[in-house]
């Protein structure tokens, strides 16, 4: 079957707003150089302090830059420089990302001129004193993000801006559709395109590895695109990376999914909601990922995929990212209600968020626990196999010759099989192998229980700021394995996890922080928290 897509290009670009310009008088020709940085997410541009228009034109380091040559025009941010080796006197410097936009040859003449602030950014100031905006300003906001306009700083009072006055249902649907139209939208010619969520919070929690494998051999099409990680010690790209690429260009994953039904890719790379991605690389180093920007995050993407159908994952315990059950409704309602506005067939679960999912907490050790479960193996771990069961029967009944009820049923007779693993195997092979190599981090160092007694809760946040501690994801050998999990018996100086980091430092940082608080309540049977989850 061929599952081609038709590609619908930006709003923006649609509506003849593209990035081109003309270069004027009050524009200055310098000598394109190459500065091989990576500047993540971010335009950067260098000037030698010796050039002419240093202070002739008023060029101020940090400031916003507009880069004209071939008809494309961009935007980035301006570092002065006094090494000669970095760029000449008569050079203008490109960082990687803002080079490979521009698509010239080094030496080549460009045009530089002082950027206009945008203005959208009067939309940002009103939502920082509490107003509400409409799309249109949604709209001008990711475009001019898109466009590398705002500094990180903008951004940064954007997002803070949007998580403290607080974004409404009318306003998340208003971002995931401006957020959805920054890219490309992926239009699949088949009846219906499934996909999975999970919102986060949950280490361990690999399941979409091993549902698009189980889902694709039953016939669904399911193009999975996902993120890296922002607050956690790996996400399912920073995991599927350790088997396979995941940074493939539109092009490449639809040749993937024509041959195999499914894909797991990095979103970014396939220019699918882009705005979302610039976003996020600005909340991972805030630490914020709120409600609003949360769902309109996850949709967008979704949304420009071409899904049709989507199975929503919302993990619920005392350490996860909701907490209480009120919350749980609340942002399934969120979800619904934008999800039914643009069209989306949309299901939301409340699922067991109590701890970890699996025993691997990092990309190493998540790759590993993936392979487990699809090869069968009796050291798999069997919450992360039940888990992924239950959410892959659900998706399945997406598809009407599958009646309520038997999703399940058929989910375990696909992975048993070995048809799972085999459809997984041809999807690494389709993006690129990069081998089946899970040994882990040299330096380890095994976290002992201080009393006898039973598990009764694993604090979900703690263990992912010690995996992260020891290096993970950015390490991808680094992270934790759990050896117990809640309702096991345990003895004192039994050990309960053991870290794994690649470096010195990293191993400290991680050892003192379980030393303070090792993530783990000991007490008896009775006291082990409950589960409040639905299937």
């Amino acid at each position: 079957m061929v599952y081609g897509p038709l590609i619908a290009k930006p709003w923006f670009i649609r509506n003849n707003l593209s990035m081109t310009n003309t270069p004027s008088q009050n524009e200055a020709q310098l000598k394109l150089r190459r500065v091989a940085i990576d500047t993540y997410h971010e335009n950067v541009a260098y000037l030698n302090r010796k050039c002419r228009l240093y202070q002739a034109e008023g060029f101020q380091a940090l400031s916003k830059v507009m880069v004209l040559a071939n008809g494309l025009r961009i935007f980035a941010v301006l570092n002065i420089v006094d090494d000669d080796n970095i760029v000449m006197p008569d050079e203008l410097g490109l960082a990687e990302q803002a080079f490979e936009q521009l698509n010239m040859e080094e030496g080549k003449h460009i045009c530089i001129a002082h950027a206009e602030p945008p203005d959208s950014m009067e939309a940002v100031r009103r939502k920082i004193a509490g107003e509400r905006l409409e799309l249109i300003d949604f709209r001008a906001i990711t475009r001019d993000i898109v466009e590398n306009r705002y500094s990180k700083m903008e951004m940064a009072a954007f997002l803070v801006a949007s998580m403290h006055t607080g974004l409404d249902r009318e306003e998340i649907y208003s971002l995931t559709q401006a957020m959805t139209e920054t890219g490309e939208q992926l239009k699949w010619h088949a009846p219906q395109v499934v996909d999975k969520h999970c919102i986060g919070g949950i280490p361990g929690n690999r399941t979409s590895m091993l549902i698009v494998p189980i889902i694709a051999s039953h016939g669904l099409l399911m193009p999975k695109t996902s993120s890296r990680a922002i607050t956690s010690p790996s996400g399912t790209a920073d995991t599927m990376a350790i088997l396979a690429e995941v940074d493939l260009s539109p092009e490449r994953m639809q040749k993937v999914i024509e041959k195999n039904g499914a894909c797991l890719t990095w979103g970014g790379k396939a220019r699918l909601a882009p705005a979302d991605d610039i976003l996020i690389s600005v909340e991972r180093p805030l630490g914020i990922d709120s409600e609003g920007q949360m769902v309109a995050s996850i949709l967008s993407k979704k949304l420009a995929a071409g899904a049709t159908h989507l199975l929503i994952d919302i993990p619920l315990g005392p350490t996860a990212k909701v907490r209480h059950m009120q919350e749980a409704l609340h942002l399934r309602k969120l979800f619904e209600y934008v999800g039914d506005r643009l069209g989306l067939h949309l299901e939301v679960i409340i699922t067991d968020g109590r701890q970890p999912i699996g025993r691997g907490i990092g990309p190493i050790l998540e790759a590993r626990d993936v392979m487990q479960v699809l090869e069968n193996l009796p050291e798999a771990p069997d919450d992360l196999r039940q888990k992924t069961l239950q959410l892959a029967g659900r998706i399945l009944e997406f598809d009407p010759d599958v009646r309520g009820g038997q999703g399940y049923a058929l989910a375990r007779d696909i992975l048993e099989s070995g048809r799972a693993l085999q459809k997984m195997h041809d999807i690494i092979t389709s993006q690129g192998s990069r081998g089946f190599d899970f040994s882990p981090a040299p330096l380890t160092i095994d976290i002992l229980a201080n009393k006898t007694g039973v598990v009764t809760t694993i604090n979900n946040y703690q263990l992912a700021r010690i995996a992260r501690m020891a290096g993970a994801p950015m390490a991808k050998r680094a992270g934790v394995d759990l050896l117990k999990k809640i309702g096991d018996e345990v003895e004192k100086g039994a050990p309960l996890y053991r870290i794994y980091a690649e470096f010195p430092a990293d191993f400290n940082f991680s050892h003192n922080l379980a030393s303070i608080d090792d993530g783990y309540s000991i007490g008896r049977v009775e006291d082990v928290t409950k589960a409040h989850m639905e299937f």
